[in-house]
């Protein structure tokens, strides 16, 4: 559930950034870096995603696919200082960097496990950043992030007609955590960047669980209030970025992402009956790398190619696969545009895709198959200077 789409620029380039200090988007990627900016801008980016994931169970071979809705993940950033040159910059972030909705079609197979799940977390970032020198740069920013989540599924119990019951949790949640970043630029053509992002623990306090079962079953199951959390992880990236000529630029960034937080899937329930204990299901998510390789040629005064390749480790380990999360080791392929005509207004465009499957046999659910998800995401972002 973790969304790479924070900026259209680094997009085209496999998601590298860290050491590529573009546009804006760098309050994201490197607030340290932000200081070499030479001015003050707003960029505002959003990207539509499109993905659809089957299920072909192993036992019957009977597939089931999702129809989830698209989602659009998006980005906002503004840059100021005294001046252009100053060596003291500020601004704020407001980005989606976690957060999918999957649904299943209806009376799938795997109803019980889960029938839609929407994630969604919103990032507020104020952010300060300043050049030590003409070589280094440092920056934090203080991160306050707000979203919901809403979980469905059915329950193994049937009314008259054979209809069976249905669960559906839904709450507001919040949390806080920091990004901090060191830019160094031993050399004209050459530069590294080193950020840590922290761990955010979303927070849901008073949630609603709504059941839908037969009447003779609602005291078993009792709507009330539920408290939860989930953990978004925390991120070390290492980038490093060359120019190999005046027109031509390359970025690489690797990632470690600290999933191993997420061990746990737990909801507390206010009311306790026989039949709606506590929840704690495993997830028992591995820390995992990514890597992000991009490249940047410059065709013509106003026109940028970029293309960009990344392939990410999945945290989901044998054993635990669910269709919340259908997650697989992954190549990623990006390709991007960037128009400046030398004013005060450009743009960019990026596209995103991925394919991945993974075979697998939960070991609480039952659930045996193989999951196939193909992603396809167009991206475009207006970037104005002042």
């Amino acid at each position: 559930y973790q969304v790479n789409l924070q900026g259209q620029a680094q997009q085209g380039m496999g998601g590298a950034g860290t050491a590529y200090m573009k546009d804006a988007a760098a309050l994201f990627f490197n607030p340290g870096g932000v200081s070499f900016l030479n001015n003050r801008s707003i960029n505002l980016g959003v990207s539509a995603t499109f993905a659809k994931s089957t299920f072909l169970d192993k036992n019957t071979n009977q597939t089931a696919n999702t129809n989830s809705p698209n989602s659009f993940p998006f980005a906002a950033y503004g840059v100021c200082g005294a001046t252009d040159s100053s060596k003291l910059k500020y601004g704020l972030a407001v980005y989606t960097p976690f957060g999918s909705t999957i649904q299943w079609e209806d009376n799938w197979m795997g109803r019980f496990a889960l029938t839609r799940l929407q994630l969604q977390a919103i990032f507020f970032q104020p952010t300060v950043s300043y050049k030590l020198n003409d070589k280094i740069g440092i920056g934090a920013g203080f991160v306050y992030a707000m979203g919901k989540v809403n979980l469905q599924k059915d329950i193994p119990v049937a009314d008259a007609s054979g209809n069976y019951g249905h669960a559906e949790l839904s709450g507001k949640a919040n949390g806080f955590g920091f990004n901090a970043g060191i830019y160094f630029k031993p050399a004209e053509k050459f530069s590294v960047g080193l950020t840590y992002r922290s761990q955010v623990n979303m927070k849901v306090k008073n949630g609603e669980a709504t059941f839908t079962v037969p009447a003779s079953l609602s005291a078993n199951f009792p709507n009330g209030k539920f408290t939860s959390s989930l953990p978004l992880p925390q991120v070390l990236t290492l980038g490093l970025a060359s120019s190999l000529s005046s027109k031509f630029n390359v970025a690489l960034d690797i990632n470690y992402v600290g999933w191993k937080a997420y061990d746990t899937l737990a909801f507390d329930y206010e009311t306790n009956t026989s039949s709606l204990a506590d929840t704690k299901a495993a997830r028992n998510y591995k820390n995992t790398f990514a890597f992000r390789l991009g490249g940047e040629y410059e065709v013509v005064d106003f026109l940028a190619l970029r293309l960009g390749i990344a392939y990410g480790i999945s945290p989901v380990q044998d054993g635990y696969v669910t269709p919340e999360t259908p997650d697989a080791n992954r190549i990623i392929y990006t390709a991007g545009l960037g128009f400046n005509n030398k004013g005060k207004l450009s743009a960019n465009v990026s596209f995103y895709f991925s394919s991945f499957k993974r075979e697998d046999t939960n070991i609480e659910t039952g659930l045996s198959g193989t999951y196939k998800t193909n992603v396809c995401i167009p991206g475009i972002a207006l970037v104005y200077k002042f």
